[in-house]
């Protein structure tokens, strides 16, 4: 009996390790959760719960493709953790759902994307196309129930674009890389400031109390759709303080990867 745990535990090691960064923090954030709540285990929706929380990841970007509404999403998972046992002081046990989730998905991103390294696009997939997983999700909200798992997959690319667990882009060719203008720099570099490198030059003073709306144009940025960010205001409100409050931040490398080495420019 001794031995056979000890070989499920050791498998069950291997499946965890497939798990990208962003499913893993999700994985241990669930446990975390569920000691909190005093649920005795960590189940299924505690992890899905925390992929859906795990800002611009592939979930959240499938999300919005297809539709779901998150406040209901949100409110039936909320639920269906209510509905678990609870008075626990530690943690008894992990789902096997959980660990039949991650095997799924890792067939599937071999099979289908042609990859080792789990993601959450693969988790939520993966659910969605395996019956008994996909029904623990529909007892869970209707809402993934607008999730056309096909559909994700034949637009994969388009789907998850700006995800966070996407890999680095690939650098553009030399023949691609803008060209200065005959004799000098480029207009831009004539007549624009450029901030970030004033940010990194030290030329700029720390901001304070700005943020919130700092993380706001961080998010607008990240976004899919509807990507511009419009700073409005009467003069004098810090409208300027809050551009160059993000310009610091990339040089401090405090951004999500997409953005890291973008440069921020004023006329």
């Amino acid at each position: 009996m001794e031995q056979r745990r000890s070989s499920q535990s050791f498998k069950r090691k291997e499946l965890v390790a497939k798990l990208n960064p962003v499913c893993l923090r999700a994985f241990k954030a669930a446990g975390d959760a569920a000691k909190l709540r005093g649920n005795p285990y960590v189940e299924l929706v505690h992890w899905i719960e925390q992929l859906v929380l795990s800002e611009r990841s592939d979930m959240q970007l499938i999300i919005a493709d297809a539709g779901v509404d998150l406040s209901r999403l949100s409110a039936d998972m909320t639920r269906a953790v209510d509905k678990l046992p609870y008075g626990a002081t530690s943690i008894e046990e992990l789902s096997d759902h959980i660990f039949h989730a991650i095997k799924e998905a890792w067939n599937l991103a071999a099979l289908e994307f042609s990859v080792e390294e789990v993601r959450s696009a693969h988790i939520i997939l993966a659910c969605l196309k395996t019956p008994v997983l996909e029904g623990l999700l529909s007892k869970i909200s209707g809402e993934f129930d607008r999730i056309d798992a096909d559909a994700v997959i034949a637009r994969f690319a388009e789907v998850t674009e700006g995800s966070l667990e996407a890999g680095p882009p690939a650098a553009a060719p030399a023949s691609e890389t803008p060209r200065r203008a005959a004799g000098g720099d480029s207009a831009l570099a004539k007549y624009a400031t450029d901030l970030t490198q004033r940010a990194r030059d030290g030329k700029i003073d720390p901001v304070v109390g700005r943020d919130p709306e700092i993380r706001q144009i961080v998010d607008i940025l990240m976004r899919r759709r509807q990507n511009n960010p419009i700073l409005t205001g009467e003069a004098g409100v810090g409208k300027t303080a809050v551009v160059e409050g993000f310009a610091l931040r990339i040089a401090q490398g405090d951004v999500p990867p997409t953005l890291q080495g973008v440069s921020v420019r004023m006329l």
